[in-house]
């Protein structure tokens, strides 16, 4: 049954995820909604919110078709971009489920997401994905319709299978928009699945109501304008992105440009310009190291004016944050500071920058403080998907980069057991898709979601201290939370992948994977020295790394370490599609290498 839904007047009346596009559309029907490179014609294409939603209505008529019962489910294995928003909304304006899917993740797994959700229609971009994901032999009978973007009017043998531009063709036509299904607050807006770093990852079911809630109170805390421009290059299966990137430009009527892809994002940032980076740690330590890496090899002049950036700026930072004038030199020099190195390296973002979000993981100080003495805001902030997913961020004048800010409005924080941090609130989950014990674990009663991380609350501010399951205990008793120092061992340019180990060991021992071209430089160093084979190269790593985890204390350095350049990935089951550690999978593939470590005496750490 359908039935014209009331229009709210404001965004405090939106309820649901429809009810928010029907609203923004007519808020401001001209304004650019989004903005994509058409391939063909070799250009960026922009559209309104007008013209986007008059093509999200093609996919509700041809969705509409299936005939698909309000509550199953929607299967989305896409990459970002325009065709992925567009089957969600078909999808939640049908009273249906999306189940959003990580574009990178191995067959085996989409196969396990897929029967698991038991989603009835599968929207996939290749033809070949799809004969993988049926290579692994799993049953998927279940499935009534596979929509294949590149398939065209090919035909073949699995009668399910329908090309994209077929299945829209094919959807009935009709003068007047299509009535969306009446939908509760309280009905899921998506099944979304958690990384499964420690095992099979599990269906998270967030209501309209959720995630509605979080929309509403990241804009109280992060006031986007509708002339801003957000760049979209995460996955859009990540609730990171699908919140904060996704469904907050809607509600601030800002635009969205989906990146080509993540090789292309370099070129991506300068021809879009944008105005708003919502990033995972990554992509700042990328830049981070390129900076130093380019510092590493300029000329004397090239290094003081950077390092006087960095200090200068940093300490600009610190004055605005106390709400102080910067010191007459420090404003004498900026300006000459400015134009002949902050705008050169912001261009490499565009240039039109001014505040960048960056949660998912912890962010090394060093790469933060760069950022923030170029000029740059960069707000942490905290949140799991089970939480829809934002807890709590820093804002532009309240921006203390050790922390991830203070709560959100109308969400409650507080410790329990080790320092756990649990969460109460609007945006908290129903609960894990057909596991009510797994539910029962980690949601109380009365609505305390515990989170698993440990943390301080001082007033107000939370600051994470590490992750309660992830924690090494040494032979010697030590607690070490291994996510830190691995975050601080990333933030030397010369590591591109680190795993901590440690267990009921005497000491701490790091497998790093190592920057192919960097790894050159520093080996070239060190035979300029005269320190050349493998005990050289194992000295001169562990003091690298003694040097990126030195504000630990001593027992929390690394004493051995193991290194390759042959990167850890998600087809080899190493990382979760959100490029997160899975540590027992790391552990049980190095096995022997890490008893190898183990076995020798750990070498000295030296300065090099």
């Amino acid at each position: 049954m359908t039935e014209q839904i009331s229009q709210p007047d404001a965004l405090a009346e939106v309820r649901t995820l429809p009810e928010l596009l029907r609203w923004r559309v007519r808020a401001t029907p001209a304004a650019e909604a989004y903005r994509h490179f058409d391939a063909g014609a070799k250009r960026w294409v922009s559209q309104s919110w007008r013209e986007i939603d008059a093509e999200f209505e093609l996919w509700r008529r041809a969705l509409a078709a299936e005939n698909f019962a309000p509550g199953e489910r929607v299967a989305i294995l896409m990459p970002n971009g325009i065709s992925h928003i567009a089957m969600d909304q078909a999808t939640l304006s049908r009273g249906l489920v999306p189940v959003p899917m990580h574009a990178v993740d191995n067959p085996d797994s989409v196969a396990y997401v897929l029967i698991d959700s038991g989603a009835l229609l599968l929207f996939v971009d290749t033809l070949e994905r799809w004969q993988a994901i049926v290579a692994t032999g799993q049953p998927l009978d279940h499935l009534k319709r596979i929509v294949c973007s590149d398939v065209g009017g090919l035909v073949t043998p699995d009668a399910r299978i329908v090309g994209l531009d077929y299945w829209l063709a094919q959807a009935p036509g009709a003068t007047a928009q299509l009535p969306d299904v009446a939908i509760a607050p309280e009905d899921l807006a998506a099944i979304v699945y958690t990384s499964g770093t420690t095992g099979r990852p599990k269906g998270v079911m967030l209501s309209h109501a959720n995630v509605v809630a979080n929309v509403k109170a990241i804009a109280q805390r992060i006031a986007a304008e509708p002339h801003d421009v957000f760049l979209s290059f995460l996955p859009l299966s990540h609730t990171f992105e699908r919140t904060g990137g996704y469904y907050y430009p809607i509600a601030a009527g800002a635009c969205v440009a989906y990146a080509r892809s993540v090789p292309q994002l370099s070129d991506d940032l300068k021809h879009v310009r944008p105005t708003v980076l919502v990033s995972v740690p990554r992509i700042y330590e990328r830049v981070y190291a390129l900076i130093m890496q380019h510092r590493a090899s300029a000329g004397w002049i090239e290094r003081v004016l950077l390092d006087l950036t960095i200090h200068v700026g940093g300490r600009r930072f610190d004055a605005r944050q106390r709400h102080e004038a910067p010191s007459l030199l420090d404003r004498l020099f900026w300006p000459m500071l400015e134009r002949l190195v902050v705008d050169k390296v912001l261009a490499q973002l565009g240039g039109r920058l001014r505040v960048a979000i960056s949660g998912g993981a912890p962010i090394a100080e060093p790469v933060i403080r760069l950022f923030l003495a170029l000029g740059l805001d960069v707000l942490q902030g905290y949140g799991m998907t089970e939480t829809s997913p934002v807890v709590s961020v820093n804002t532009v004048d309240d921006n203390d980069p050790h922390s991830v800010g203070h709560v959100l409005d109308g969400v409650e924080v507080r410790l329990g057991e080790n320092d756990e941090l649990q969460v109460r609130g609007p945006s908290v989950m129903i609960g894990y898709w057909h596991k009510p014990e797994e539910t029962r674990r980690v949601k109380d009663a009365d609505g305390w979601l515990h989170t698993g991380d440990q943390a301080r609350i001082e007033n107000g501010r939370i600051t994470i201290t590490g992750r309660i399951k992830d924690i090494l205990v040494t032979s010697t008793g030590e607690k070490i939370a291994p996510v830190d120092l691995e975050t601080a061992i990333l933030a030397d340019p010369l590591f591109e992948q680190a795993l901590v180990v440690g267990e009921k060991r005497p000491f701490l021992a790091a497998l790093v994977v190592l920057n192919a071209k960097a790894w050159v430089a520093e080996k070239e160093r060190l035979a300029a020295r005269g320190q050349q084979g493998g005990a050289a190269e194992r000295a001169a790593l562990l003091a690298r790394i003694a040097a990126a985890v030195k504000s630990y204390p001593a027992y929390a350095t690394p004493r051995a370490v193991w290194w390759t350049l042959d990167p850890w990935t998600i087809a080899a089951g190493l990382l979760t599609p959100t490029l997160k550690n899975k540590r027992p999978a790391l552990e049980r593939r190095f096995a022997d290498e890490i008893e190898h470590v183990y076995a020798k005496r750990p070498a000295a750490i030296t300065s090099t």
